[in-house]
């Protein structure tokens, strides 16, 4: 199990490295998306909500791929993937597969470090 973990870690950590400094850098020429799809990615990339994005999907990474506070990482790349998953459903319908193999690498590490987020969910949390 441990083994599993630390290369679900690697894997998502090295896959959402890579992706957000595309997201910042922009090295991988994507071709146009058809219709509301590509109105809604170019204007994401116009107001450079996406450069933003980018900086967080590579200090997660950074974060996973060092194996430093991985529940931190996994916390910031939770909406992150929940947005890449509603964008492929719900406007660009298909491509999601690599959203899905992420957000199974998500599970399973959050299922791994679940005593981390247990706080989350703790009715009335002490206050300091």
């Amino acid at each position: 199990m441990k083994i599993a973990a630390i290369v679900a870690r690697i894997l998502l950590g090295a896959t959402f490295l890579f992706f957000g400094l595309n997201d910042i850098l922009g090295f991988i020429t994507m071709p146009p998306m058809p219709g509301q799809a590509g109105e809604f990615a170019g204007l994401l990339i116009a107001t450079k909500y996406m450069a933003f994005v980018g900086v967080l999907m590579v200090i997660s990474g950074l974060l996973l791929l060092v194996g430093r506070f991985v529940p931190l990482a996994l916390t910031i790349l939770a909406p992150i993937l929940v947005n890449i998953l509603l964008f492929h459903f719900l406007i660009a319908h298909g491509g999601a597969a690599m959203g899905l193999v992420a957000t199974a690498l998500e599970l399973f590490l959050m299922s791994v470090y679940r005593k981390s987020f247990y706080t989350l969910f703790h009715p009335a949390p002490e206050v300091f």
